[in-house]
């Protein structure tokens, strides 16, 4: 195995954004804010070798790009939302597979709770074919 085939982890936690999101007309009129935790799973071989942030996937660009996702067009469910996260994401091919947590600190329910997430895992077919998933050898 090379080092460009091992497959390491990008992690960022926390990404804030105002979104009106849910299924109560309420929450569709007045919004509120969701957090979103990723992990990327991608080889960061190419660009520890090169510290070059162009041979990576650069963070900063990422959590703009998920806040779009949240403040734009609404949905009715964290899963929907989610998964719009998630394509966003593997629209970067170096990305293999992507985990995506949705928080909705603030939903409606009527009795008192910490945090309520929904949490998708996605990959790229790719992924499968070279031996990131487990499969028969």
């Amino acid at each position: 195995m090379s080092r460009d085939d091992v497959v390491d982890e990008i992690t960022l936690t926390g990404v804030r954004a105002f979104g009106y999101h849910g299924v109560y007309p309420d929450e569709r009129r007045e919004g509120q804010e969701f957090v979103v935790d990723l992990t990327l799973h991608v080889p960061t071989g190419q660009a520890a070798a090169s510290d070059d942030v162009a041979d990576t996937v650069h963070y900063g660009e990422l959590a703009e790009k998920v806040a779009a996702v949240v403040t734009g067009e609404p949905v009715n469910l964290l899963e929907r939302l989610a998964q719009r996260i998630a394509d966003v994401v593997l629209a970067d091919d170096r990305v293999q597979l992507v985990e995506v947590t949705v928080h909705k600190p603030s939903a409606p329910i009527p009795v008192p709770f910490g945090d309520v997430s929904v949490t998708v895992r996605r990959s790229r077919p790719l992924a499968r074919t070279a031996g990131f998933a487990s499969e028969p050898r």
